[in-house]
Order: structure tokens, then C-alpha cells, then sequence
């Protein structure tokens, strides 16, 4: 299938059902399509063809979803960036994407696709195998790096995850996130395979959440630790009665057990799944919702048609139980990295017996005897102090345990700077520091802890902890 063949089942399965709303309005889906059509026209008229690129730096609204869909009829390939992208950065993501065309402002680009309405660019022969996409993530390089999402490959991960969660066409997707993040671009492409509506709330005030929640009538909300925090606190000051979530999606970091304890208390029906990806393949394993309570420390079994294999440092296969990288296998495996072949060779890279690409994740974990995957760390949580090796997640995992903590990110020890937490919290840090000598053994407490009034997050809702770090290491700490 094609990335723009989802939207298309959709109107022929549904066309008059709500498919994307933002706080400007709403369109059906037939509405949707027929944007589409004018955004590849329009696309036509400025010569952009097979295999160029359009480079989108444009909030997360209808008008950009229609633009992704009308790229992809175009053959062309679909760069969304974040529009609050730093020049000194966005200089270096342009010169590696290369595109043909910059759309930065909806304004400039829209009264042009409002006029062609209507009309239909002649179809242009696009195939599963052929790039659909390119999503920039952070990394450990300073360099751009984009993976390369064909077709194929998305629509894959998109029918299989949709196998797993079930949405369906009476829900209502409640998303925050970008689609400039794989995570807010393929809520798009579920939700059209579950002929749902998608609200895209990334642009709408924190404070009216819950209400704009209830507006709409959310079942499903896709989260990451900080906004379900976010979602939590507000509902404790909130006296209306709960929006209808019957299912929160989790992916990002693990979500700590008291913030899922709560968000039972205040959504007694709705399921929370875990999930566990990369944007190089979209996602490893999801949990299947009817388990949401079962096996607590596992992000769940491996999508349908893929393989997880738990590799040693030689790259023998362990048995279940035991740590080692986690491999994955799969219709999913995107081929690579733009323009970056030795970076592209170390992650993805042949099974020597059988051909196919593995992707070699960085990540630790094991298996259980079950096949469901629990996830360590990463490479780069992992570290030895006082000769115990540890990893920065369990050390945040027992401070998010204590009651007022409401953040937590652990920076490993570098140089002269000793093992430090860095707590968002009203308590003090010796009463923090006191509390996970509750929670960890002698050598896993931090020599030091910071309280913040809030903790800085990556634009994936992740914690900045390079930036906590270079914070720490300009105040001398």
C-alpha cells in the first residue's frame, strides 16, 4: 500500500465521517481527500515530481495533514521539521534534505491550494518501495539524521500496530504531539485505518486540556510521561466529570507506576498501553490493551510478521531471561539514513545467514519465556559506579516513586562530577536523596540532587539531559 491509499480506503469506507479536526475546525474525510488533490496540483504547478523533496516547517493542522497526503500522490517525499527549528540547525537539516521546495507558512502556501480545489492532478506512478517520508531525529551525533521511510514500510507498521490498539470509528483521537515526530505522523495513518477522527490539539492552551478533552469527546489519547503527569495534576483540581478515554498510549520512557495508579483512579475505564520503538522501524512492541495490567515491567510482545532477537556482544542469540541488544527483524526495518551509509551500515545491517536487514536498536532488554520483551536501557543510560553497573532509568524510576517528585532525570557521573539527579519538585533535595536511599542499594543513590521548578524536555517530550548536564557543568556542579 501507499501512504495516501490509507486516506483514499477511508473515503471509500467513510466519506462523511469527522477524520481531522484542530481548533479552526473540522473536516470529513471526503474534505480531506479532496485537499489532497488540490495540494498535488498545486504541488504539480511548481514543478515538484517523483522523488523531490518538500521540506514542511508548519504546525501540526489540517493544512499540513492535507500537504503530507498530497506529497505522497505526488511521488514526492515529505520533510516535516519543526518550525521552531534554530537556524544555526535548520542550515544543517536543509543542506542534508536537500529539498525542492520550503513550505514555512500555511498563509503563503493555502489560498493557492483553496483554488484549485476540485481539480486533480494527473496520477504519477508511485511505488511501495519508494520513499514517503524522511523524519529527522536526535541522536548522539551532532550531524542531521534522517530515516528513510519508504511506503511500504510505513503502511506495514501502521495495519500492524492498528491490529494490536483497535481503533475504530466511533473514536476520537486526542493528540498533542507534532507530526514532525513519528509519533503524531502515524496517529494520522491510524486513525484513518480506523475511519477515526484525529484532534490536533499540539497548538491548544495546557490549561483547557481536560476541557477540550471533554469538547471533543477523546477515547483515545496518545502520551508520553510529562503530559500524563500534566494530565493527572489537572484532573486532581478538576471537579467536571472525566472525557471519555477508554485508552492511553504510551511511548517515550516508561511511564512510572504511580502516574499509572493515578490515571486509573481518574479514568477507571480506560486501558494503559505500553510500547516500546524506534523511528527506525516505528515500533517494536506494544502490549496488547486486554493485558494493560499483566506482566508490569514489560513493554510487550513483538508486532505482527516481526522478530525481536536479544543479541550478545558477539552476536550470539541469548536465551530468555538474560540482557543483551535488542535486534529487530521485520517488514517494518526501514532501509537506512539519508545520506549517512556508515552510520546507516552499524545500525542496519544483514543477518549473514539469511539476508534479511536487522535493526540493531542500542537499546537493552530481554525476553521472557513468553516472548515479551522488557526493555534495560540504552547504551548510553547504562554506566558502572563503585563497580555496580546500573542504568540512569531505574534510579529515575524510584525518584519518580517518591510522593511529590513530579520529574526526574539521573545524569551519569562524568569526570570530576559525581552520579546527580535533578528532580522537578517542591521537596528538598536531601529529603529526595533521603527517599531513594529507601528505594536503591548504597551504590545506586546519587552523590547529588538538584530541584528545579521544571525539569527542560526534548521537543519529543523526552528529558534533556545533555542540556541538565551542560547546565550543571557551566554552574560548576
Amino acid at each position: 500500500m501507499l501512504v495516501h491509499s490509507l486516506l483514499d480506503d477511508a473515503v471509500t469506507a467513510a466519506p462523511s465521517a469527522p477524520a481531522v479536526r484542530d481548533i479552526a475546525g473540522v473536516w470529513n474525510y471526503r474534505e480531506t481527500a479532496d485537499y489532497s488533490h488540490a495540494v498535488a496540483a498545486w504541488l504539480r504547478d511548481r514543478g515538484i515530481g517523483p522523488g523531490d523533496h518538500v521540506a514542511a516547517l508548519l504546525p501540526t493542522v489540517r493544512e499540513t495533514v492535507a500537504l503530507m497526503f498530497g506529497v505522497s500522490r505526488r511521488g514526492a517525499v515529505f520533510v516535516p521539521l519543526n518550525p521552531a527549528m534554530k537556524e544555526f540547525h535548520l542550515r544543517s537539516v536543509l543542506a542534508n534534505a536537500e529539498p525542492k521546495l520550503v513550505v514555512r507558512d500555511v498563509a503563503e502556501f493555502w489560498p493557492d491550494v483553496e483554488a484549485r480545489l476540485g481539480t486533480q492532478a494527473p496520477p504519477v506512478d508511485v511505488r511501495p518501495d519508494d520513499i514517503a517520508v524522511l523524519i529527522y531525529t536526535s541522536g548522539s551525533t551532532a550531524a542531521p539524521k534522517a530515516v528513510i521511510c519508504p511506503h511500504r514500510q510505513m503502511t506495514f507498521a501502521t495495519e500492524a500496530i492498528q491490529a494490536e490498539l483497535g481503533y475504530r470509528p466511533d473514536d476520537v483521537v486526542f493528540c498533542r504531539f507534532p507530526m514532525y515526530w513519528d509519533y503524531g505522523l502515524y496517529k494520522v495513518l491510524l486513525s484513518c485505518l480506523g475511519r477515526s477522527q484525529i484532534v490536533l490539539a499540539g497548538t491548544e492552551s495546557d490549561l483547557l486540556l481536560l476541557k477540550r478533552m471533554r469538547e471533543v469527546g477523546a477515547t483515545i489519547v496518545p502520551i508520553v510521561p510529562s503530559l500524563a503527569s500534566m494530565i493527572v495534576t489537572l484532573a486532581e483540581r478538576d471537579r467536571e466529570p472525566a472525557p471519555p478515554v477508554r485508552m492511553f498510549t504510551n511511548t517515550g520512557a516508561a511511564l512510572p507506576a504511580a502516574t499509572i495508579d493515578r490515571l486509573r483512579r481518574f479514568f477507571p475505564g480506560a486501558r494503559i498501553v505500553r510500547q516500546f520503538g524506534q523511528t527506525e522501524c516505528k515500533r517494536i512492541s506494544i502490549m496488547p490493551p486486554d493485558q494493560d495490567r499483566e506482566r508490569p515491567d514489560s513493554v510487550g510482545r513483538p508486532l505482527r510478521g516481526t522478530r525481536v532477537l536479544i543479541l550478545d556482544a558477539d552476536g550470539g542469540e541469548l536465551p530468555p531471561g538474560e540482557v543483551g541488544e535488542i535486534v529487530v527483524t521485520g517488514p517494518h526495518v526501514m532501509p537506512g539514513y539519508w545520506r549517512a551509509p556508515e552510520l546507516s551500515a552499524r545500525t542496519f545491517r544483514r543477518d549473514e545467514r539469511t539476508g534479511a536487514l536487522r535493526l540493531h536498536t542500542g537499546d537493552y532488554g530481554y525476553l521472557d519465556e513468553d516472548g515479551y520483551l522488557y526493555f534495560v536501557g540504552r547504551r548510553d543510560d547504562m554506566f558502572k559506579r563503585k563497580g555496580i553497573r546500573m542504568s540512569t532509568l531505574e534510579i529515575e524510576a524510584a525518584a519518580m516513586d517518591i510522593p511529590g517528585v513530579r520529574a526526574a532525570a539521573a545524569i551519569p557521573p562524568s569526570g570530576e562530577r559525581d552520579l546527580t539527579l535533578c528532580a522537578e519538585t517542591d521537596l528538598e533535595p536531601h529529603v529526595v536523596l533521603r527517599e531513594l536511599a529507601k528505594r536503591l542499594e548504597p551504590q545506586k543513590v546519587p552523590a547529588a540532587c538538584y530541584v528545579f521548578d521544571e525539569l527542560p524536555l526534548t521537543d519529543h517530550g523526552k528529558n534533556a539531559t545533555r542540556r541538565l548536564a551542560e547546565m550543571l557543568e557551566g554552574a560548576g556542579r
